[in-house]
């Protein structure tokens, strides 16, 4: 049974949403779990001090109660939209159990909140890597939200796995990337093309990577790219023809075109999201200091935006920090701090 399945199953229970998965936690053993409890503990404790606080502060469902609902699911990040559509959801829900005790609020504020995520949903989080193929994989994101770090850290992961790694340092306009690239391919004993030249034309690096790659039968090609967005027309024209090198060199290619989102900023990831979208097809995000942030409703907030699934979220600093996306540990994590 699919993860959107199992969920769709789970909210059928009469049992809350935290009970429910508190249970089958204490039932059943979780591989890395451990790692995404660490890494959402700040934004399991935001939540569940949102709704210990409309608990407390409210004595009665009223309008200032609702409005309390809708800043506080906006202070987690959530997005206006999602907002909207969730506080239509409690308040039905209210209205349909004829609810006058603001501490039963909280246990539809959860119900409400994961039902609208799971539902008429069928992205993929999976990284797509075809077999016995070269898979290009082009990673793109502003300055400052950990993009060289995660290309390391997705190198190592791979290579853990047994795959054949090369690096192309395409981002040859923001000083000390392409140095900090190398640094990382050395400690990974991973090969990497680096340009000649200062400002080289990131294109003809890849395409020089990519020639270098050929009958060298590496398994996956990660790419990094610039990030600049003080011009979007420059930016759109350098990655499009990246594509059009790549899909030359390797039709079918790049395999995943990822957008790395740093989760402290909120809102403006958002916003970053909807220019790089524009520009090119991302087919997913990497989420990163995830462990720093307490407002876990980003994720959300991109599914809903764009549709783009999360593939990957970063927890850390080590090379190790990184997992791909699971819905359901997210969910769990989540919820671990959660007083009903």
């Amino acid at each position: 049974m699919g993860i959107f399945n199992k969920f769709k199953d789970l909210f059928k229970n009469k049992k809350s949403t935290v009970e429910k998965i508190k249970e089958k936690r204490s039932n059943e053993a979780f591989i890395e779990q451990t790692k995404f409890d660490k890494g959402l503990k700040k934004s399991s404790n935001s939540l569940n001090n949102l709704l210990a606080n409309i608990s407390k502060e409210f004595v009665k469902v009223d309008q200032d109660l609702i409005d309390n609902i809708e800043e506080s699911l906006i202070s987690f990040d959530i997005g206006n939209h999602s907002t909207q559509k969730i506080l239509d959801s409690i308040i039905n829900e209210i209205k349909f159990q004829n609810i006058n005790d603001p501490k039963l609020i909280k246990q539809i504020i959860i119900d409400k909140l994961f039902v609208y995520y799971i539902q008429n949903t069928d992205i993929d989080t999976t990284i797509k890597l075809r077999k016995n193929e070269t898979n290009v994989i082009l990673v793109s994101g502003v300055n400052g939200v950990g993009k060289t770090t995660s290309i390391a850290k997705i190198a190592n992961k791979f290579k853990t796995e047994g795959f054949k790694i090369l690096l192309i340092a395409a981002d040859t306009f923001r000083a000390g990337a392409v140095e900090q690239l190398k640094i990382w391919a050395n400690k990974l004993d991973i090969e990497i093309i680096t340009p000649e030249l200062q400002n080289q034309d990131p294109t003809s690096l890849i395409f020089k990577g990519l020639e270098y790659s050929k009958n060298k039968k590496f398994d996956i090609i990660v790419c990094d790219t610039s990030g600049r967005m003080q011009n979007k027309v420059n930016l759109m024209n350098e990655l499009k023809k990246m594509h059009g090198v790549i899909q030359k060199s390797y039709p079918n290619q790049p395999v995943e075109s990822l957008l790395v989102l740093d989760a402290t900023t909120g809102q403006n990831g958002i916003a970053q999201a909807k220019v790089f979208k524009e520009i090119t097809n991302i087919t997913g995000v990497i989420l990163t200091k995830m462990d720093s942030s307490s407002k876990g409703g980003l994720v959300m907030a991109i599914k809903d935006a764009f549709n783009i699934p999360v593939k990957f979220i970063c927890f850390g600093e080590n090379l190790t920090d990184i997992e791909e996306f699971d819905l359901e540990k997210y969910i769990q994590s989540l919820l671990a701090e959660i007083k009903i």
